[in-house]
């Protein structure tokens, strides 16, 4: 399971150019679910979002997580970000899990960081054209690999 992570000043994201959702202050997180990924990934994967230290404190220290400064967050399934790119010019897609398996996943991993967040998670449409409108702050943008915790 693969995230990007943007801190982010405010998003706004449309559904096929109609406005959905809205966040202030808090993080954007484009999720990209792979074969091999199972509900323990997201277990990890959630706790770990929601406890990055990416926030200012008061002393202008990168030191408060999304949950001690109250962010929003919002989740977006992003297949692409398991794309290949070693051979040729276009992206191949063979490692990211198909929607039998990348769905129930998507919506396990926005359960469990609704259930760390006290915010209210806001969400893409799986399997959809969106735009995503957003000023990200800092800027501040993190990936992270479930892989790499084994």
């Amino acid at each position: 399971m693969r995230a990007i992570i943007q801190r982010v000043s405010r998003a706004t994201l449309s559904v096929e150019y109609t406005p959905k959702c809205k966040i202030g202050q808090g993080l954007v997180i484009l999720l990209g679910v792979e074969h091999l990924d199972t509900e323990e990934d997201a277990d990890w994967l959630a706790k770990k979002i929601a406890n990055l230290r990416i926030f200012y404190n008061e002393d202008g220290v990168k030191d408060l997580s999304v949950k001690e400064v109250e962010g929003e967050i919002l989740v977006v399934s992003q297949f692409t970000l398991h794309a290949r790119t070693k051979k040729g010019n276009r992206p191949a897609y063979i490692d990211a899990a198909p929607p039998a398996i990348s769905k129930p996943l998507y919506e396990y991993f926005i359960k469990k960081i609704g259930e760390e967040i006290p915010s209210e998670i806001q969400t893409g449409e799986f399997g959809t054209y969106m735009q995503i409108d957003m000023i990200n702050d800092g800027p501040v943008t993190i990936f992270i690999d479930t892989k790499d915790k084994r």
